[in-house]
């Protein structure tokens, strides 16, 4: 079996690899086996599909991680919060912006966000802080 076929099967095995785990670092050393196998291919020698390698698996790693770090911000902390936007009903206000009511079945604390008045009526919660509620208004 020549060098070029021993970079692609072992890239396939790692594809295999990766689409039972759900990893995507497993795909980016894939790709760097399968970029390897075409350094082979095209007659490099072994150092230089090492090389070759090494440079796609390192590049494609950070850029893997750069893009994770993109999306965890606001986007994450909503899927990781379900209760933003949605409507809770409040009655009566204590101390001026603060209220307790009930949401899923349970007693909570509210703060009103901004500078809205803090009157009876439905609003929407914006945040979580703690066991608080972080509501506005509801248009």
């Amino acid at each position: 079996m020549s060098g070029y076929a021993w970079w692609f099967v072992a890239g396939f095995g790692l594809l295999i690899a990766e689409l039972l785990s759900g990893t995507f670092y497993l795909l980016v050393i894939a790709l760097a086996a399968g970029g390897a196998g075409v350094a082979a291919l095209l007659g490099a020698g072994f150092t230089v599909q090492l090389v070759v390698a090494a440079i796609i698996g390192f590049s494609g790693s950070l850029w893997l991680r750069r893009s994770r770090a993109q999306h965890k911000g606001a986007a994450s902390a909503a899927l990781q919060n379900l209760d933003v936007g949605q409507p809770i009903r409040i009655d009566e206000w204590t101390n001026g912006r603060t209220a307790r009511a009930t949401y899923r079945g349970a007693q909570w604390d509210v703060e009103l966000a901004g500078d809205g008045a803090a009157e009876p009526g439905e609003f929407l919660i914006t945040d979580m802080r703690a066991n608080r509620l972080i509501v506005r208004p509801r248009r």
